[in-house]
């Protein structure tokens, strides 16, 4: 029997992610993802086992990548700064739909229906509620932040926020539209203590 074709698996698992990002998992043919990873059918199997082992690989490979860029985001600045930096950053845009957030489309797709998927964003969605929260309690104890927060249930308040954006960027929201929305949300939770303010683009 041949071997199948080695090939480079963060390349494919990449290529993977756009194709499920653009047409969902039900849409995505294996014939798609074959062209797109660049791989034969065998090696798809070999490697991957199935279609929808693939599916789960890559949801955990966007989530652990979407979560590193929030949290080098996260620490930029002041924690009013780096919370907005962190709502911004990886939004997608509707010009580029592979770019598209698989998380929350998998949500979507799937909503409740499937126990393996609902694990992996259930986990997503509690570690990065948690890393908001983290720096929404640094920054109420540097007087920045409004005293009085419940840190945990804004952390939450701000993942609903940042899904909201991901979702308002891919149906075309535009920057300036995307960063006004989350200033906004940021005026909340400032102190008026310290006197500090998220400022509007001039």
């Amino acid at each position: 029997m041949a071997r199948p074709t080695e090939f480079d698996r963060d390349e494919a698992i990449a290529s993977a992610i756009k194709v499920f990002a653009r047409q969902g998992f039900e849409a995505a043919s294996t014939s798609d993802l074959l062209e797109a990873m660049g791989i034969a059918r065998q090696s798809l199997y070999g490697a991957f086992g199935d279609k929808r082992s693939l599916f789960l690989e890559a949801l955990r490979r966007y989530a652990a990548g979407s979560l590193a860029q929030m949290r080098e985001a996260l620490a930029e600045g002041t924690a009013a700064e780096g919370i907005e930096a962190a709502l911004l950053v990886g939004l997608g845009s509707s010009d580029d739909v592979e770019s598209g957030c698989l998380g929350v489309g998998s949500v979507v797709e799937f909503s409740r229906s499937d126990p393996e998927i609902n694990a992996l964003n259930d986990a997503a969605g509690e570690t990065v509620a948690a890393a908001f929260s983290a720096r929404v309690r640094d920054g109420v104890e540097a007087g920045e932040l409004d005293a009085g927060l419940d840190t945990d249930a804004v952390g939450r308040m701000l993942l609903v926020l940042r899904s909201g954006l991901k979702v308002a960027a891919r149906g075309g929201a535009g920057e300036a539209e995307l960063r006004d929305t989350a200033r906004l949300a940021l005026r909340g939770l400032t102190s008026t203590r310290s006197g500090s303010e998220c400022r509007s683009p001039p």
